[in-house]
């Protein structure tokens, strides 16, 4: 193990690969221990505990001592440790010894201390969980231990492993090829490039850079189409891909929710920005100490800012995370719960998704239509033989095994051409016992019909004429028309003295045998899911790679309705725009290449469209990178599972309702507290500018600021448990600054209104208009902004009349009610004398419940103007 060990953690190793391209196979198994038979049991335990587990370095759960630790560190906690200092100074170095209290200084850390351990609790609580659900997904490899063929979890890989991978594996370490077959890998996770890389055993003598290093796999990169067998050279931290890890991690793109949360924090940050300074000019110019102006407009600051924003977003995250995966759908991403919701676009295949994934073959004819053994015969050698990805088709082949066992023993392989999806069509070359050497090609009608020059029945072989095509054709359209997908079997004998350099040059010139026909039937139910899925505002668009006729008896039998049909061919004579116009419209697109799916994602998105792609095999990795939000299934291909955001562990369109409704719940419950938040405080600061101008003292001080702020938050730590009204998950919703800039201008001033009656009330009626009773003004408006603040939960958080027609979750209810009761308190405890409070006569109660009942009814006539102008609300 001295050529990769742990020393090499945070080096490149790409040195040490090349010298490995360039070493046979012989040294490379001395030098990693190991042989073709692969680690004994205790070899691969001892280096597992040396080298660790498979997996590249990334950005772990940090321990809870740090998370505690960075929770206190935030600008409010700042302030706070200022306004401490300067209590420090005035109440204990600068005051009379019998004036001295630490009172005020332990209330400012008690304050910081709750908001930071609510910080804490929720983001801990939250990471942990998004990790136990990444646990719950494994990707598995081939593995050969003590000369045995097993799967093993990839993390358990370990340098000198031998790994058998085939089409649709993700290549788990980096590896030395020992042997392949037409072994072709994508490397763009790496390079950028997306054009297929052939790759072989053959030595390297050149000095080639590392991806073009044929012999090399590298990890992270994934096969496309072929077979090979490797030896494991490096695994996690001593990878290639771990040493490029940190340019991978800055190439990631923004997605919708993180630009949708940005764009709000800049206009929160804007609206600050034009605030606080004329806040600190008024109170510093009018009032003549600039210092307290100083002091009084970073707590306004500090008062605008959504401090419990990180929190609402990790604890709806979080929650919705939990809820999905009770319901079998396991997210990756805690991001992606949000897409799920806003998704108004769903593409998907059609196989095992509308259909039951149980595949059988239900007809094997020859050209004339009758039923001939003789294709079932050569389309399970063919199946048989192969040893790339065995698909439904090949695994339906070789359920008639018992017919066929004996032909097995009859034949060896002499070579193979794997499946891609520019031919569609894969062949094996074998050799009977006689010494006989014949192709059998099995794939897409189309592209069989194009290869066979001649037609073969009872053994008679005679010429291909269009007539016979035509007659071919015309069966396989009456077969599509039941819902049967169609493959042709073709084959070729082929001269024994030959080189074994079999290429797709010689899949010509062959013999047309007969044809295949298997049903998948639609699933149960999945009608009903549709009509849901159309209600919610989802459109579902169908991507496959089937013909039309398929495609349009399934969307049949599961009614859905045919806006417009367009097939691949179609498809590559179209400009974007020309595309763009057609997307509108059609909702069903057949015959399509991996490449095709992308774009048509692409398109998609361009047009405004929050997309979802759900798929499963290797030609559904391009979509599922391109879309905003990627579903998989836990028994999918690895690429798509790595490509993929959320895994169900059902293949069930029903399972994704149920992640859509959820998505909007946790965007509803989010975008309430940011609405709330926003309006309350655009509210509050512009009443505090309007007090400014004309009172002789404060409108509030810092410290009474910054713990209505506090209070405020707390009452807000409920909202992700907060009920939800189905008007406002009926559709799909995106973050928009501008509809929170719109609600704040609309939805704040009302409180601001009801500050100004609350300042008239305590400067003419309760004579608070001199700097000697500005305790009494400042507790007067306190309760009342507390109050309003909190109520105004319950006024935004449904478009319905609160407590009548729509109720908050119990929580909610208690958490506000307990907020107020304590607001209400707190000029009558040991708290007022260091907070500047003082106790309120009963009267200025009667007048707060007029002021307050005018607040809620006139929020209730605005709300009903907003709706109706606007047709909005959450």
């Amino acid at each position: 193990m001295k050529y990769i060990s742990s020393e090499n953690n945070k080096h490149d190793n790409s040195p040490i690969l090349k010298l490995f391209s360039q070493a046979n196979i012989e040294t490379i198994f001395s030098t990693l221990n190991t042989s073709l038979s692969g680690l004994s049991k205790t070899q691969s335990e001892t280096l597992l505990k040396d080298i660790g587990i498979n997996e590249i370095v990334k950005e772990k759960v940090k321990p809870w001592y740090i998370q505690l630790f960075l929770a206190f560190i935030n600008p409010f906690n700042l302030i706070l440790s200022i306004l401490a200092g300067v209590s420090f100074f005035t109440d204990i170095i600068f005051a009379q010894k019998h004036d001295r209290s630490w009172f005020s200084i332990v209330l400012i850390f008690s304050m910081i201390l709750v908001s930071s351990l609510i910080k804490f609790v929720q983001e801990y609580k939250s990471s942990k969980t998004a990790e136990a659900l990444k646990n719950l997904i494994t990707t598995t490899v081939s593995v050969i231990r003590d000369n045995t063929s097993e799967e093993i979890n990839m993390k358990l890989l370990v340098p000198g492993d031998i790994v058998k991978l085939a089409a649709g594996d993700i290549i788990p370490a980096d590896i030395r090829v020992i042997s392949s077959k037409d072994l072709f890998l994508s490397q763009s996770a790496l390079t950028g490039e997306s054009a297929p890389i052939e790759k072989n055993s053959i030595l390297h003598s050149s000095d080639s850079s590392i991806a073009d290093l044929t012999n090399i796999l590298l990890m992270g990169t994934n096969v496309l189409s072929g077979s090979a067998t490797g030896v494991v050279l490096a695994t996690g931290k001593n990878s290639y891909l771990n040493a490029i890890g940190e340019s991978l991690k800055n190439s990631s793109t923004t997605n919708s929710f993180e630009k949708g949360i940005d764009d709000i924090s800049k206009l929160l940050i804007r609206f600050m920005i034009i605030m606080v300074p004329i806040v600190f000019f008024i109170n510093g110019y009018l009032k003549g100490s600039w210092f307290e102006a100083f002091l009084f407009s970073i707590s306004v600051a500090i008062g605008l800012t959504p401090e419990m924003l990180p929190m609402i977003v990790t604890g709806n995250l979080t929650k919705g995370a939990i809820e999905l995966s009770k319901k079998k759908t396991i997210v990756k991403k805690l991001d992606a719960i949000h897409n799920f919701g806003a998704m108004n676009i769903l593409c998907t295949d059609k196989t095992g998704t509308l259909t039951q994934d149980k595949v059988a073959v239900v007809k094997y004819i020859n050209f004339n239509g009758d039923e001939d053994d003789y294709v079932l015969y050569l389309a399970y050698l063919n199946s048989y033989f192969q040893t790339g990805l065995k698909n439904l088709m090949d695994r339906a082949i070789l359920e008639f095994e018992e017919e066929h066992y004996g032909v097995k023993h009859e034949f060896k392989k002499v070579d193979e051409l794997p499946f891609d999806f520019e031919r569609r069509r894969m062949s094996v070359i074998l050799e009977d016992n006689n010494s006989n050497r014949f192709m059998i090609t099995k794939g897409a009608i189309e592209e069989m019909l194009h290869v066979s020059n001649f037609i073969e029945i009872n053994n008679i072989t005679q010429p291909m004429n269009q007539k016979i095509k035509e007659k071919i054709i015309n069966i396989v359209s009456k077969l599509n028309e039941d819902g049967m997908r169609v493959i042709g079997i073709t084959k070729k004998s082929l001269s024994q003295n030959r080189e074994l350099n079999f290429t797709i040059k010689d899949e010509s010139e062959m013999s047309f045998i007969g044809m295949l026909g298997f049903l998948d039937p639609a699933k149960d139910g999945v009608s009903d899911v549709l009509k849901n899925l159309n209600e919610y505002g989802v459109d579902i668009k169908i991507l496959t790679g089937d013909n039309e006729l398929v495609t349009r008896k399934i969307c049949k039998d599961i009614d859905l309705i045919i806006t417009g049909c367009l097939n691949g061919n179609t498809l590559e004579v179209l400009n974007d725009t020309q595309l763009k116009d057609l997307l509108k419209t059609t909702n069903i697109f057949c015959k399509l290449s991996p490449i095709d799916k992308s774009r048509i994602i692409k398109l998609l998105k361009d047009m405004g469209n929050t997309v979802g792609y759900m798929g499963d095999g290797i030609n559904d990795a391009p979509a599922l990178k391109q879309c905003d939000v990627g579903i998989s299934v836990d028994t999918a291909m690895d690429i798509a599972k790595e490509s993929a955001q959320i895994i169900l562990l059902e293949k069930d369109l029903s399972v994704l309702l149920e992640g859509v409704i959820v998505g909007r719940k946790i965007y509803t419950n989010m975008i309430k507290y940011l609405k709330m938040t926003a309006s309350s405080n655009f509210g509050n600061v512009f009443s505090v500018v309007l007090a400014s101008a004309f009172l002789p003292f404060l409108p509030m001080l810092p410290i009474q600021i910054l713990f209505q702020n506090l209070l405020y938050d707390i009452s807000q730590i409920s909202i992700p448990w907060d009920n939800v009204d189905k008007e406002e998950i009926i559709t799909p919703k995106n973050w928009n600054a501008k509809n929170v800039a719109k609600f704040m201008i609309y939805i704040g001033p009302l409180s601001s209104v009801f500050d100004i009656l609350t300042f008239l009330l305590m400067f003419c009626i309760f004579k608070a208009n001199t700097a000697a009773t500005q305790d009494l003004f400042h507790t007067g408006w306190f309760i009342e902004s507390i109050i309003s603040q909190t109520l105004i939960i319950h006024l935004i958080r449904t478009r319905k009349i609160p407590f009548i027609q729509s109720n908050a979750n119990v929580k909610v209810i208690l958490l506000t009610t307990t907020i107020m009761m304590f607001a209400i308190f707190v000029p009558y405890s040991k708290l007022s004398t260091t907070l500047g409070f003082v106790p309120l006569a009963s009267s200025y109660y009667f007048w707060l419940f007029l002021i307050i009942l005018g607040y809620f009814l006139i929020v209730l006539v605005m709300k009903k103007y907003f709706i109706k102008k606007f047709n909005d609300w959450l």
